[in-house]
Parts: structure tokens; sequence; C-alpha cells
């Protein structure tokens, strides 16, 4: 099966935070898991896929960049966004086609926004999604913790389908390319 690893919006001044925003919830943990996830990729010979957000630092200058603390490979793919559905105006979704990718592991901030639209989005545009459990991240609302949004969001998505395609929550520490969701079919 093709599959891609596909990290949203981890980026500098996303994941540490400015003068307006607090860093995201167990920001060096996130950091840790997404580059234990980058190098099962690379061992299993999955392509790599990152996104950024336009909004992040004015997309610009290193807030812009990607966290300095993530190993990104010299061959991984980067999109860059305007919107929070990291599909919407992009060529993401022609460039998994393009590959033949059915299966996406999803990874990255912020819990509510880009990584639940890119979740929701991607089942309804033909591929299976495994998003890490402990591999995205936000900071809190007013309403919520940031670790409550991450648990709901956990909760919700497992097992969330659009008829023929879903996503599985699953850790870092599982062997991600190897999907389990023909055994929910």
């Amino acid at each position: 099966m093709n599959q891609a690893l596909l990290i949203i919006d981890a980026q500098q001044e996303l994941m540490d935070g400015n003068e307006k925003e607090k860093a995201v919830f167990k920001k060096d943990q996130l950091i840790r898991n997404i580059n234990l996830v980058i190098n099962k990729a690379r061992k299993s010979n999955v392509p790599i896929v990152f996104v950024r957000d336009l909004d992040v630092a004015e997309g610009k200058g290193e807030g812009f960049e990607i966290h300095h603390g993530i190993s990104v490979p010299q061959e991984a793919k980067i999109f860059d966004k305007k919107a929070t559905n990291c599909f919407h105006g992009t060529e993401l979704l022609n460039h998994l086609r393009s590959q033949e990718i059915k299966h996406v592991v999803m990874m990255g901030c912020s819990t509510q926004h880009c990584i639940d639209s890119a979740v929701r989005t991607a089942t309804i545009s033909g591929l299976d999604v495994t998003l890490v459990g402990d591999g995205h991240s936000t900071v809190d609302s007013d309403v919520l913790s940031a670790e409550h949004i991450i648990k709901h969001h956990n909760h919700t998505l497992h097992g969330h389908y659009n008829v023929d395609h879903f996503s599985v929550v699953r850790n870092s520490e599982e062997d991600l390319f190897q999907p389990t969701h023909d055994s929910y079919r």
C-alpha cells in the first residue's frame, strides 16, 4: 500500500509561541515523537510531506520555518497553505493522488483546527488516515485545556469514517506504517 507521512504546521513560532500565544502543549514530547515517526517513515521508504501555514509569522522568517528541532529530510516535499484545511487551495491532494497514496499518517498542529480538518477531508477524499495520538498538539482555548482538546479529538477521530475510508488513532511507538484499517472494515 502506498502511504505518506503528513506533518502539518510544525512551525517554529506556532510551536514555540510568541508574545501573543503560548507554546503548544507538551512541545518537547511532540518534537521527539515527530522525529521518531520521521525516522520510521524513512526506514520504511515512506515519503514525507510537510505543510506550512502562511499565517504563521506572516509567512516569512525563522518563525515561519519548520521547527528547528525537527529533522526535515532533504527529500521531503513542502506545501504552503492559506486556509486551515491543508487540502484547500494547495496541490497536496493532487500530489498524494499522483503518488497513488492510499494511507496517510498525520501529525502536527493545531489539533482542533488544522489536524481535525485534514483528517476529515482526507477520509472524504479517498484516503485512510492514521492520526498519531501523541503526535499532535495545541494550546488552551477559552473553554478547554489543550490536554482535553487533544483527548477529545483522539476519541472523536478514532473510527471517524466517511463510508469507505476512515481514521484510526495510534501512538508514535506503534508500527504506524502497518495500517490496521482493514481489521475494521
